[in-house]
């Protein structure tokens, strides 16, 4: 048994770091165990036991009978359950719960958008005009949703001006990448705002840099500087 409650199989990619950052806010001991990304497709046989689909995030629970989760946004479900019964990440009210999913979902859509995105922009041996275009334009759109959301709010759900979540964790980690992808967050000045807002706490400077004490960011070559 891990010596920490929640053993973190992951890699310095959005879609690990955003489970990290959670652990980091919720503040309990948990182990991250570091997973090749270049390698997803071809993880180890205990790896696979834990996420049958391959690709990280993924958890394991030892203090419930080594309890495994996969899937980010399952993952975020099962912590909140289980790790936020004060719901200071979450929600209790059913309609503010209920405005929190919609998001998760749609922070899915951005994620998977982004990676085809990536691909073809900076990893396509022959760049394909159109396929890139379709994947940065379909993810602007997505993201012209996140500027509608925070027109009158700080945060993506909740009464008022809305509190910090875990659907803000979810589509922070992406956003952040966005420059990476050719986007230029300046076309979205609230999701901008939005996105400095959360990188400056100090919890998800940590998760970050989870697991191998990197932000993958600062070691990818910003095409706007070029």
């Amino acid at each position: 048994m891990s010596s920490s409650s929640i053993e973190l199989l992951t890699a310095a990619i959005p879609n690990g770091q955003k489970v990290s950052i959670y652990l980091e806010e919720l503040g309990i001991p948990y182990t991250a165990t570091a997973v090749d990304s270049d390698k997803m497709n071809k993880k180890p046989p205990d790896c696979l036991t834990v996420n049958p689909s391959g690709p990280i995030p993924a958890i394991i629970d030892h203090s419930r009978k080594v309890f495994a989760v996969f899937e980010f946004n399952a993952i975020f479900l099962y912590l909140a359950e289980h790790y936020d019964k004060e719901y200071k990440f979450t929600f209790e009210h059913p309609d503010e719960k209920c405005e929190m999913t919609q998001w998760l979902f749609h922070c899915t859509g951005v994620s998977h958008l982004q990676c085809h995105a990536t691909q073809f922009f900076r990893d396509a041996l022959e760049k394909i005009q159109d396929g890139f275009s379709r994947y940065r334009n379909e993810t602007k759109r997505l993201y012209s949703l996140f500027e509608v959301g925070l027109q009158h709010r700080d945060y993506l759900c909740g009464r008022g001006r809305g509190k910090y979540s875990i659907a803000d964790i979810c589509g922070f980690t992406w956003v952040r990448c966005a420059r990476l992808e050719g986007i230029d967050l300046d076309e979205f000045p609230k999701l901008k705002a939005w996105m400095e807002g959360i990188e400056a706490r100090e919890a998800v400077r940590r998760g970050l840099r989870v697991p191998d004490g990197e932000d993958q960011i600062e070691r990818v070559e910003d095409p706007f500087e070029k």
